[in-house]
């Protein structure tokens, strides 16, 4: 069965979801991280800028977009949709339609403290549910 893990409450989704993708790169993890595109090339750029001196190997990827070339052996994806040339089985959800991830065995979503995105939040939440997903929730507050 699909499992996804709430984690709510996060003062800065973009700070949190950077640790969270270095940390699983070092564990081994590949990774899909969806979401909108403003929010995506945000964390882009977080990604080549911290830790300062440091790089967190990844890839955004826009929908039509070539693949790279020798980039399947990248760990995180940053994608605005699903790309059936690629398969991977975890993903991290900053805000994108669950209906984008219900081929991935496991997802992570992250959502912030501002009203706006815990409503959005609980929609996903309904949706997951709807689809028979097992849902999990980690507050961080």
């Amino acid at each position: 069965m699909a499992s996804v893990v709430f984690i709510t409450g996060i003062p800065d989704v973009l700070t949190y979801a950077a640790r969270l993708l270095r940390k699983k790169v070092q564990e081994g993890d590949t990774l899909a991280v969806f979401g909108p595109a403003p929010l995506l090339n945000r964390l882009d750029q977080r990604l080549w800028e911290e830790p300062v001196g440091e790089f967190t190997p990844h890839i955004r990827h826009r929908p039509g977009a070539e693949l790279p070339v020798g980039g399947q052996r990248t760990r995180i994806w940053l994608l605005d949709a699903p790309e059936p040339r690629l398969s991977w089985t975890s993903a991290v959800n900053l805000g994108a339609d669950p209906e984008f991830l219900l081929g991935f065995d496991r997802v992570a979503e992250l959502v912030g403290q501002d009203p706006e995105e815990a409503q959005a939040g609980r929609a996903r939440w309904r949706q997951y549910a709807a689809h028979g997903w097992e849902v999990l929730h980690h507050p961080r507050s």
